[in-house]
């Protein structure tokens, strides 16, 4: 099954993002911060990352930004999960390359649908 890289410094987003991704059959990798999350990307090679914005150490732009540089993750499709709902912190999230951006709180069941859409084989 496909491998989702949950960075997110709210431990209970984490656990909620990851017992609905494991009981849907998807392996889950967590990290707390922006710095983690780039360290982790790099490890692991996910099929996704789903990237809170406001972390310590690095926020999830900065990160965005590592990442989509980085040759080996810049392909790896990147969903913004945050509280940060203002259409400027979207447009910047689009620009950057986000493959979705998805404001908080959010309907797990409306995540892992748009998770299996976007990992589906064309």
């Amino acid at each position: 099954m496909p491998k989702i890289l949950v960075v997110d410094d709210e431990v209970h987003i984490q656990k909620i993002i990851d017992y609905k991704l494991r009981t849907a059959g998807y392996t889950v990798i967590a990290a707390g911060d922006g710095l983690e999350g780039i360290e982790k990307a790099r490890e692991e090679r996910p099929d996704l990352i789903l990237l809170d914005v406001m972390m310590p150490r690095m926020d999830g732009f900065q990160a965005l930004e590592a990442l989509k540089r980085d040759p080996s993750t810049k392909a790896i499709p990147v969903f913004m999960l945050t509280v940060k709902g203002k259409e400027m912190d979207r447009v910047r999230g689009l620009k950057m390359g986000v493959a979705a951006y998805i404001t908080k709180p959010f309907s797990p069941n409306a995540l892992l649908a748009r998770i299996e859409e976007t990992l589906r084989p064309t």
